[in-house]
């Protein structure tokens, strides 16, 4: 077996769009209500990269899912925090693909200078909220009844890892450009590549 982890490319846009079409159709685990199609994913993509990582993983050359980060809130105070989201190919579930992006995904964070990962869980969805509580994350609160989705109103769970102390006098966030540029980007990269099952 061969595994890896990478930096997602526009070009991944069809095999993402594959991974993610049947969450948002057939469950309520993302809040979207129509599937983005592989053009929207690129441009999502792109639009990522400028700031965020998006990892993907590939195993035996096949896309078996990926992660990325986003801003939290939009307001300047909030730039050491970041939303994290991960999603896996029905195939490979079990397989410790999660485990090893999210993993990848906080080292990068965490080397850029966030000091705060969030996830959000549409719940109930019981694998997710044990791969993040196996992370570190812990849970902060639940909002009651934010969403309709898959025929009934949702909540959705908040938990919280602090990556790093938050210092004094932060500095703003490298962006993952920056970051990629330097010599410990590929071992970042690969950190959690060994928690990919055969």
């Amino acid at each position: 077996m061969k595994a890896v982890i990478r930096l997602a490319a526009s070009a991944d846009a069809a095999d993402i769009h594959q991974i993610y079409l049947p969450i948002v159709r057939d469950s309520h685990i993302s809040f979207e209500q129509i599937v983005p199609t592989p053009r929207e994913i690129a441009a999502r993509i792109e639009k990522t990269l400028r700031q965020y990582p998006w990892l993907v993983c590939e195993v035996d050359g096949k896309l078996a899912g990926y992660a990325y980060a986003s801003a939290f809130r939009v307001r300047a105070a909030y730039q050491w925090t970041a939303e994290t989201t991960v999603y896996i190919h029905g195939d490979f579930q079990r397989r410790g693909v999660s485990r090893a992006l999210y993993a990848s995904l906080l080292a990068l964070l965490r080397e850029q200078g966030y000091c705060q990962a969030v996830g959000v869980i549409a719940l109930p969805n019981d694998a997710s909220t044990r791969a993040h509580e196996a992370l570190g994350f812990r849970k902060v609160g639940v909002f009651d009844n934010v969403g309709f989705k898959a025929g009934a109103w949702r909540d959705t769970g908040w938990w919280q890892l602090e990556l790093r102390q938050p210092p004094a006098r932060p500095r703003a966030p490298l962006s993952i450009t920056q970051l990629a540029a330097k010599d410990n980007f590929e071992a970042l990269l690969q950190t959690g590549l060994g928690s990919v099952k055969r």
